[in-house]
C-alpha cells in the first residue's frame, strides 16, 4: 500500500448552538477553524485527520510522504491531522483499530472531561448543567484573572449533580502566596467538586510544585513539563501528568509515566475524530486512567460520527482505523464555511470595591490592578457589544479618547 495523494483542507466547524449570543462568539473565536486530511492509497483505501489547529501542513512534509508506505510512520512526530489520518489508514487496511498499531490494550472504556472558555459563575453553571446531562461527570475549566475563581467554583458547585468534579486550569502564572490560600478554601469549602488543579505555579518552578503538592489534599496536574517529564516525576511535582500533541511523542511519553506509576491525562484539540484517536491511544498507555480532554463537545455539527459519552465514560472504538464513519459531503460544506466574525465589544470589569474599570476588548487586569489572578476576591467580568446605544456610542468615544478609565 503506497500513499497517492494527500488532501489538506481548511475547514470552520460549526460551534455548538448555545454559543450563538454575543458573549459566546467572542468567548469561542478561533476553535472553528480546524485542517482535516484526507489520505489517499493505491488500492483505493481513504483516512481521515481533523486537528482544531491553523488550517495548513507545510507542501514539503506532505509531499515528503507521497510514494510512501504509511507504514513507514508509526509513532510519527507529525502535524496531528495527518498523522491520526495515516494511522486510520493503517487500521483500515489491516482490518483492525487503531490502537492495536500503538500497543496492548488495558481498556475498553476512557473517561472523558467537557471545556469551555472561561465565563461569569452564572455561564458557567450552565456549562456545567449541560455536561452533566450530556453524561460529562468532570469539566475542565482555566481561571482567568476577570473572574473570581471561588464564585464560579461556588455556581458550579450549585449546578452539578452528585460525584461531579472540576478540573480547574490555574495558568501557571502565580506564586505560592496567591495559591495557597485559594487551594485551602477550594479543600474547606468545595473539596467535593474540585476534582483537580492544573498548573498552580510557573512550570520552571519545580520545587514550589513539590512543596505545593505536599501541602494540597487536591490532585495537581502539570501540563507541559519543561524539563521532559521524568525529571518532575523525580522531583514529586505533580500526582498527573498532562500529554498529547505528536502521536509519537504522546506515546512515548505516557509509557514513561506508566514505569513510573504516575497518572497520565491526554489533552489535544479537535472534534470526534481526535476523540477517538485520543480513547484509541489511552487505551494502550499504562497509567492513561484520567479523564481526556479533544473538545468534540464544542461543535454543533461534526464530520465524524460523534462519540458517545455515558456516567463520565466513553468507549475505545473497535471499528477498524480511528473507527468512526466519516461524512465528506459535511467536509465539503465545512470547507466552505465562514470564520467566526470578530466582535468589536467594550470589556466591563467590576472590582471588589464597588469601581468599574472600563477597557478596549478584555483588560490586562494584572497589569491594571497590579494583583496576581486570583488576588483580589469579588472581580467581576461582562461583555458590552455594540448595540447601538448611545451609551455605548459614549463610552467608546472615551475610550478611544482617554483609553481604559474609571468610574
Amino acid at each position: 500500500m503506497k500513499i497517492t495523494e494527500i488532501e489538506v483542507i481548511p475547514a470552520v466547524m460549526p460551534l455548538a448552538a448555545r454559543y450563538g449570543d454575543a458573549t459566546g462568539r467572542v468567548r469561542m473565536g478561533g476553535i472553528d477553524d480546524h485542517v482535516v486530511v484526507k489520505i489517499h492509497t493505491d488500492n483505493g483505501l481513504t483516512g481521515y485527520g481533523d486537528y482544531e489547529d491553523h488550517p495548513t501542513i507545510d507542501a514539503g512534509v506532505v509531499d515528503r510522504l507521497i510514494g510512501r508506505s504509511p507504514f513507514d510512520f508509526l509513532h510519527n512526530d507529525l502535524n496531528l491531522a495527518l498523522g491520526m489520518a495515516l494511522y486510520d489508514v493503517m487500521g483500515k487496511y489491516l482490518e483492525v483499530p487503531a490502537y492495536k498499531l500503538m500497543g496492548q490494550k488495558l481498556r475498553d472504556a476512557v473517561p472523558c472531561a467537557a471545556w469551555t472558555r472561561p465565563c461569569s459563575p452564572e455561564v458557567f453553571a450552565g456549562e456545567v448543567r449541560r455536561s452533566a446531562e450530556q453524561g460529562y461527570r468532570v469539566f475542565k475549566m482555566h481561571s482567568n484573572p476577570r473572574y473570581d475563581v471561588i464564585e464560579q467554583t461556588r455556581a458550579a458547585a450549585d449546578a452539578a449533580p452528585a460525584g461531579f468534579k472540576l478540573h480547574w486550569d490555574f495558568n501557571h502564572n502565580r506564586s505560592p502566596g496567591v495559591v495557597l490560600p485559594i487551594l485551602a478554601e477550594m479543600e474547606r469549602d468545595h473539596s467535593h467538586i474540585v476534582g483537580f488543579i492544573e498548573d498552580p505555579l510557573p512550570w520552571q518552578d519545580v520545587d514550589g510544585w513539590a512543596r505545593l503538592r505536599a501541602k494540597s489534599k487536591i490532585p495537581l496536574i502539570m501540563h507541559v513539563p519543561q524539563l521532559g517529564g521524568i525529571q518532575e516525576v523525580m522531583a514529586g511535582a505533580a500526582d498527573i501528568y498532562m500529554t498529547g500533541g505528536a502521536i509519537g511523542r504522546t506515546l512515548q511519553d505516557g509509557f514513561a509515566y506508566g514505569r513510573a506509576n504516575v497518572q497520565t491525562l491526554i489533552q489535544q484539540s479537535g472534534g470526534a475524530l481526535m476523540k477517538a484517536l485520543t480513547l484509541h491511544q489511552a487505551a494502550v498507555l499504562p497509567t492513561a486512567t484520567a479523564h481526556v480532554i479533544t473538545l468534540d463537545d464544542q461543535y454543533e455539527r461534526d464530520i465524524a460520527t460523534p462519540v458517545a459519552v455515558d456516567e463520565g465514560f466513553s468507549r475505545v472504538p473497535e471499528a477498524p482505523g480511528l473507527g468512526l464513519e466519516v461524512d465528506d459531503d459535511a467536509i465539503a460544506e465545512f470547507a466552505r464555511g465562514d470564520r467566526l466574525q470578530r466582535v468589536e465589544y467594550i470589556g466591563i470589569l467590576r472590582l471588589p470595591g464597588g469601581r468599574t474599570l472600563y477597557t478596549k476588548g478584555s483588560p490586562g487586569v494584572q497589569r491594571l490592578t497590579g494583583f496576581e489572578e486570583g488576588a483580589l476576591p469579588g472581580i467581576g467580568f461582562e461583555y458590552w457589544e455594540d448595540d447601538g446605544s448611545e451609551e455605548y456610542r459614549q463610552a467608546r468615544a472615551r475610550l478611544d479618547a482617554e483609553g481604559t478609565y474609571m468610574v
